[in-house]
């Protein structure tokens, strides 16, 4: 990653407010409170000089990162890149779920863990391994300034990747939540954080 590239988590979904496990096979629509948080991270952009031609602007192809991505296009009059490799974590049998509904079906899933290093042992899930190199692989390809619109868990491979980390640091020590823009250049990590909209604070 030689180039400026700013990183964004879609907005809050229904599903974040009401701390249902999405992943990478299931989605929900953004909240009007994901929809202001995107306005906002939008305005930043601009207010940054972001363009359509000053930067490539690629996003997962999963239905929250659309609306988000959407919305940003609207605002820079940008078109986006799709690019599977940019979704979030396969949750297995997770998806759906929120931690109650896992941990009554799962026993034991959450014990004695990191709170988010759980993703790693989900039955019949990604891993956090596999997803930091997919991530890894799709970022590899860009030569220009870039804007992405991924997820939380792969928004942490990532910036995680970009200081020479892990994917177990990243799920332990990289920084998640919504409504953040995360901009990375000349070896360092920026975060933005926009005026936060009204409306309910997602779970985490």
């Amino acid at each position: 990653m030689k180039h400026e590239i700013y990183i964004i988590r879609h907005g809050q979904t229904e599903w974040n407010a009401a701390g249902r496990m999405q992943g990478g096979t299931a989605d929900s629509p953004l909240t009007a409170r994901g929809r202001a948080q995107v306005v906002a991270m939008a305005d930043c952009l601009a207010a940054r000089g972001v363009t359509a031609e000053s930067h490539l602007f690629l996003a997962s192809p999963q239905g929250r990162t659309l609306e988000t991505a959407a919305a940003i296009a609207r605002r820079l009059d940008a078109r986006f890149t799709l690019d599977p490799r940019l979704r979030e974590i396969d949750m297995g049998p997770f998806a759906g779920l929120t931690h109650d509904e896992i941990a009554a079906r799962f026993p034991g899933a959450f014990e004695e863990q990191h709170p988010c290093l759980w993703y790693d042992t989900i039955p019949g899930g990604e891993g956090l391994a596999a997803l930091q190199a997919r991530a890894i692989a799709a970022v590899h390809e860009i030569d220009r300034p870039a804007v992405i619109v991924t997820h939380g868990m792969t928004s942490r491979m990532l910036r995680a990747a970009y200081l020479g980390r892990d994917h177990l640091f990243a799920a332990t020590e990289m920084e998640g939540g919504q409504g953040i823009l995360f901009r990375l250049a000349d070896g360092a990590i920026e975060r933005i954080q926009p005026p936060t909209p009204k409306g309910p604070e997602t779970r985490p």
